[in-house]
């Protein structure tokens, strides 16, 4: 799938959500579930969990894993 379409189909699944959210056919449950499950595939994890789990430092984490800031919390984003 070209970079394009995957930007497109984003742009269409979040409009969904802010439209169901909106029109209260979605509630807070169901968006933290939706953040759940969207975690699980991105196997999310705050760098230090991810450092523990993986036996690595805090620091080693930083340098060798794809890192993103969500709600001003770091986390480790490893689904490869």
């Amino acid at each position: 799938m070209e970079h394009t379409d995957i930007q497109a189909n984003t742009d269409k699944l979040c409009k969904f959500i802010a439209t169901k959210f909106e029109a209260n056919e979605l509630d807070n449950s169901s968006l933290v579930q939706i953040f759940e499950v969207m975690g699980s595939y991105l196997n999310l994890q705050t760098i230090s969990n991810y450092a523990k789990s993986h036996g690595l430092t805090y620091n080693g984490v930083i340098k060798t894993r794809t890192i993103k800031e969500i709600f001003g919390v770091k986390f480790v984003i490893d689904n490869e």
